[in-house]
């Protein structure tokens, strides 16, 4: 594995268990194998180490995302907490710890967002022929990140369940 390579996927490791701000540098290049020398030249300074990290959970989590359904969302959910843990969303954490205030983290994290609202749109126009029901399933689905934190991985059991009954009902008008 290249050095840059290394040292995201520690620094995504470590951002995800401890944190963002709570993740120093010496924990970073203790975690990554490398002088703080080494970290810096490859990727400047912490700011575009947690966008690098971001990135890369980023890609990690759309890569397991690659399904066709709505109930194969919550079912690709439920694999990855089972892999990774259920911590919540690593992108809101990364939002609540900078403030929304450090640019460069705000766009990777919009990136995310876009993305996700992207792939649910697509998903629910498959299964429905409408995106009026999009909203619905993103805010089942993110509450299930979150729920699953403190009531395990039947919070996102309990969020594929709603989500088939609402993709199932007649939209009703507005």
């Amino acid at each position: 594995m290249k050095i840059r390579n290394r040292i995201i996927t520690a620094a995504e490791t470590a951002f995800d268990h401890c944190g963002f701000t709570a993740t120093g540098m010496d924990r970073l290049t203790e975690t990554a194998n490398v002088s703080s020398r080494t970290l810096y030249k490859h990727l400047g300074n912490k700011n575009a180490l947690i966008v690098a990290a971001l990135e890369h959970r980023r890609r990690r989590f759309f890569a397991q995302l690659d399904v066709q359904s709505v109930d194969a969302l919550f079912a690709a959910l439920l694999d990855w907490t089972e892999a990774e843990g259920a911590r919540g969303c690593l992108f809101l954490r990364a939002t609540g710890e900078t403030g929304g205030e450090v640019p460069e983290i705000s766009d990777a994290v919009t990136a995310y967002r876009t993305d996700l609202r992207d792939l649910i749109e697509r998903l629910v126009v498959a299964e429905t022929g409408s995106t009026h029901e999009t909203d619905t399933i993103l805010v089942l689905f993110e509450g299930a990140v979150t729920a699953a934190c403190y009531r395990g991985t039947q919070a996102i059991a309990a969020a594929r369940t709603a989500a088939a009954v609402v993709l199932k009902q007649p939209r009703q008008p507005q």
